[in-house]
């Protein structure tokens, strides 16, 4: 054999090497994305079996919770099926929220490898803060937003309506007044989360505090009952929040301006 000819060959070898080293490594590819699929799957199935776990400890001590949801009011159903309806509305929005700890974490379990230093380090730190806020949020609606704008709606009826309110309709305006006022509440730690990745500034904050503010009417309006004092009730503590998320990221990056120059005093030589 030729050395021509033994060069061909010896080339045409390690191109088929080449070759098979690169199917072996899409090959080796295909099962990461498997694992990350069936891992997801496995901590969506573990969160609704919770989930569940919790809507039938609900649903089956409904009464104990009952004088709680209905703060007493008169309401009237209007239709056999709207006691279900009722039942099922309440025990799942309970339900949701003994399970949000729990989904939380299932979840943080999930995202936890894809997460780089910094943005686990945050998640760490400040999940329990986030589920408090949550849970402030929650608190709020329930003991504020929902008394006020009930009792303010009635009393706006009362002289030209004879009121009687159904038990669909009072879960409704119940959740209205309580679900997303809890994430509304969730501002600083989202603000707080952007800086970090180093997506948001105090600064910028501060550049477009006036179209924030509009941006929190309108969602206090989307999210509450029609009538301007529920409105008003929600936007001013989100104004507040607003103004605390700034201060919040401000000192975070002056933290880490401390931090950098430590860091470089440190390094300089002697």
């Amino acid at each position: 054999m030729t050395p021509p000819e033994q060069k061909q060959i010896n080339d045409s070898v390690e191109s088929l090497q080449s070759v098979h080293s690169i199917v072996i490594e899409d090959s080796s590819l295909e099962p990461t994305v498997v694992d990350h699929l069936t891992d997801l799957r496995k901590q969506l199935i573990k969160s609704v079996i919770i989930f569940l776990v919790f809507f039938v400890g609900v649903f089956s001590t409904i009464n104990l919770w009952f004088p709680y949801v209905t703060r007493g009011h008169k309401l009237i159903v209007l239709s056999p099926l709207e006691i279900i309806s009722f039942y099922m509305s309440v025990s799942a929005a309970l339900a949701f929220g003994l399970a949000l700890p729990f989904v939380c974490n299932f979840l943080w379990q999930f995202v936890k490898p894809g997460l780089n230093e910094q943005e686990s380090r945050f998640l760490i730190l400040y999940s329990p803060v986030m589920f408090l806020l949550f849970v402030g949020g929650l608190a709020f609606g329930y003991f504020v937003v929902n008394p006020l704008s009930y009792n303010f709606l009635i009393s706006l009826g009362t002289m030209n309506f004879d009121i009687m309110i159904s038990a669909q309709e009072y879960a409704r305006f119940l959740l209205l007044t309580t679900m997303p006022i809890g994430l509304l509440f969730e501002l600083p730690m989202v603000a707080m989360f952007l800086a970090a990745i180093g997506l948001l500034t105090g600064d910028t904050m501060k550049k477009v505090r006036k179209w924030s503010y509009v941006t929190l009417g309108v969602l206090s309006a989307l999210i509450t009952p029609p009538d301007f004092l529920s409105q008003l009730i929600v936007l001013i503590p989100m104004m507040v929040l607003y103004e605390a998320s700034i201060r919040l990221v401000m000192h975070m990056e002056k933290r880490a301006q401390l931090r950098l120059e430590a860091e470089e005093s440190q390094s300089r030589p002697a």
